[in-house]
């Protein structure tokens, strides 16, 4: 677990690192890249392009490993494309859109400049809550599958 847990933090402070470096921590730089008709600053797209590059070849590699380097399993993603997936993706989006930053850039940012995020941080935590409790709430209001009606 000790490993583990360095691990993650070294891949953390990495990626942090990466953000604050591509300029990704400021809010104008998001906002220009999503400002199409106006002053567009591709830079958000090239720090995409090689996120993608450099995921791919992990990827590629992973799949050789019989586990992960830093975990007991891979774990199972879904693969389904639903109306969750879908309204999650542009609730992201439209908070993305209007503020500027999203989740990683603001842990950044609570490093380099906590007074400027902490509100940021606070509702994102509270939105993290609220799925978590609309998620129960929904999962308590399931009615249970019985295999046996089904046959």
């Amino acid at each position: 677990m000790k490993n583990q847990t360095i691990f993650s933090f070294i891949i953390a402070l990495i990626f942090g690192l990466g953000l604050a470096l591509s300029g990704m921590t400021n809010r104008e730089n998001v906002i220009g890249f999503l400002d199409f008709f106006g002053n567009w600053k591709p830079a958000l797209a090239l720090v995409m392009g090689f996120g993608i590059l450099a995921a791919a070849g992990f990827f590629h590699y992973s799949k050789q490993l019989m586990k992960p380097i830093n975990g007991s399993d891979f774990p199972i993603l879904p693969t389904k494309i639903d109306a969750k997936l879908i309204v999650g993706a542009a609730i992201f989006g439209i908070g993305w859109g209007i503020g500027g930053i999203c989740p990683g850039p603001a842990i950044v940012l609570l490093a380099i400049a906590p007074s400027k995020i902490v509100l940021f941080i606070v509702a994102m935590a509270i939105g993290g809550l609220l799925t978590d409790f609309v998620t129960k709430l929904n999962l308590a209001r399931a009615k249970p599958i019985n295999a046996l009606n089904n046959i």
